[in-house]
């Protein structure tokens, strides 16, 4: 059922989700008026707060959080607020949010950034207060589960309420800029859709790098790891969109379709295949830094770096290797993904002593959103040596190319489209249990084998044998 909601309720209000990334995008739509003039806006947790203490706690975030030049009209965005306590682990205060909520003219979509245990009590909450009719669409925010199992029990707790088309998946990443400009580029551009397999690629890599640590999240970081923190959702997302065979159009039931082929045709990794570390003492940017060990403060076995080389087993792929890597504590604070392309079939200036470097694509995602496609050119000049030949970047930086345009947080096209009621940036259920699938299959190896992660020094690339992975297969990391 389509409509654009006038009520958006959003669960774990109080929570460093919604101030950091949540009200302050509502509020820059706001400012931007892109948010109808009738939508309301009611938070709920556990914190004991009425109107007026939420819209405080709000204004402090969005002064906190948000460019001073986006906030216009902010007062306006406050006044949208309203706010609900709730113990969702039981049934009694639903029948209040529920009051709180109202009848809405048009419909109801609920943002729910919740612990995964509180899933369940909440949808059974919801049901009970009648928050659950064709008029109202659920958003559930990452993490989906631990493992293939726990993602099913969740989903299928939801699925008792709501259909799969009133069902929203956040991955954020789906909505940072130049993650949807992979579509653009691909589909938009005769240029590279005809070289765009293994005729013409000779290997990609994924890199999603971070400088900080724990950084408050001890408790859900060591269960969870590199692999099921980033690889799981985030990445598995760029490579699907990368991948994908062209959709008949651009809609959320054509585009989900080709990337879940890419996700099952992903062959299972051998123990060969994957490296993981975890760091030690050291320093980022001339600062030292602790070990993860006494940031834990208790030994683990949790991985803070991981390296895999994967494979799509479909004909466009065939033999192109998918190099992964993420981990905290590294050098740099990277997300980018490097297609490089193969040597010209034959040189006609291999007698002129000219060397020549393979075309390269690096598409970076974050912090800088940009775009660099790397030719060969001659170099300027006269000499007896030869023709002399180098890379020369031709880059588009984002900022740059579309001057007058705000940098935008991931959540504000997001949260837009779960309002208006567009899934083409969320994740499917067969999606996420694909996904999980193949996590699941690495994190088998790792526990048959007793993998465990070799330590790497913070502020260094992690383990030595991440960079043999690639060199085994004469690739070197993009750094």
């Amino acid at each position: 059922m389509s409509f654009t909601a006038d009520r958006l309720l959003l669960f774990g209000a109080t929570g460093d989700l919604s101030q950091r990334m949540l009200l302050p995008s509502l509020c820059a739509l706001d400012a931007d008026e892109l948010l109808d003039p009738d939508l309301r806006i009611i938070g709920t947790a556990r914190s004991d707060l009425d109107d007026a203490s939420f819209r405080n706690l709000a204004r402090e975030a969005l002064e906190k959080y948000l460019p001073a030049e986006r906030r216009g009209g902010m007062a306006n965005f406050l006044n949208r607020l309203s706010y609900q306590q709730l113990d969702a682990t039981t049934l009694d205060g639903f029948s209040d949010l529920a009051a709180k909520v109202g009848e809405p003219n048009q419909g109801l979509a609920i943002f729910l950034s919740t612990a995964p245990s509180l899933f369940e009590p909440t949808i059974k909450g919801l049901q009970h207060a009648g928050l659950d009719g064709d008029h109202v669409r659920m958003c559930l925010e990452k993490p989906l589960g631990v493992d293939l199992a726990s993602s099913c029990e969740i989903n299928d707790a939801v699925a008792q309420a709501f259909p799969e088309d009133r069902i929203f998946r956040i991955d954020h990443y789906l909505g940072k800029e130049t993650v949807q400009n992979l579509l653009a580029l691909r589909f938009a551009n005769i240029l590279f859709e005809p070289i765009w397999n293994s005729n013409y690629i000779d290997h990609v890599q994924v890199t999603v790098a971070e400088t900080v640590g724990l950084e408050g999240r001890v408790a859900f970081y060591d269960d969870a790891g590199a692999l099921r923190d980033m690889v799981q959702n985030h990445m598995l997302q760029l490579v699907a969109m990368l991948a994908m065979e062209p959709p008949t159009s651009f809609d959320a039931t054509a585009v989900r379709d080709e990337k879940v082929k890419v996700l099952r045709a992903m062959r299972k990794v051998t123990a060969t295949e994957t490296v993981t570390g975890q760091y030690r003492a050291g320093a980022i940017s001339g600062e030292a830094v602790p070990g993860y060990d006494e940031e834990l403060g208790k030994d683990s076995d949790t991985e803070t770096f991981t390296a895999i080389k994967g494979h799509i087993d479909n004909w466009r792929w065939k033999g192109v290797p998918f190099y992964l890597r993420t981990g905290k504590r590294l050098p740099e604070r990277v997300t980018e993904i490097v297609v490089q392309f193969r040597c010209v079939p034959h040189s006609i200036f291999a007698g002129m002593g000219a060397t020549m470097e393979p075309n390269r694509l690096v598409i970076g995602i974050q912090p800088e959103e940009n775009i660099t496609l790397n030719l060969t050119a001659k170099v300027p000049g006269l000499g007896q040596d030869g023709i002399r030949l180098r890379p020369v970047p031709l880059n588009i930086a984002m900022p740059d190319a579309f001057v007058g345009q705000h940098r935008r947080i991931a959540y504000e096209r997001l949260l837009l489209d779960l309002i208006e009621g567009d899934q083409t940036l969320f994740v499917r259920r067969d999606e996420v249990e694909a996904q999980w699938q193949w996590v699941d299959s690495i994190r088998e190896i790792w526990n048959s084998t007793d993998q465990k992660p070799k330590t790497y020094t913070a502020g260094t690339w992690g383990p030595s044998a991440a960079i043999a992975l690639a060199e085994r297969d004469g690739v070197s990391w993009h750094e």
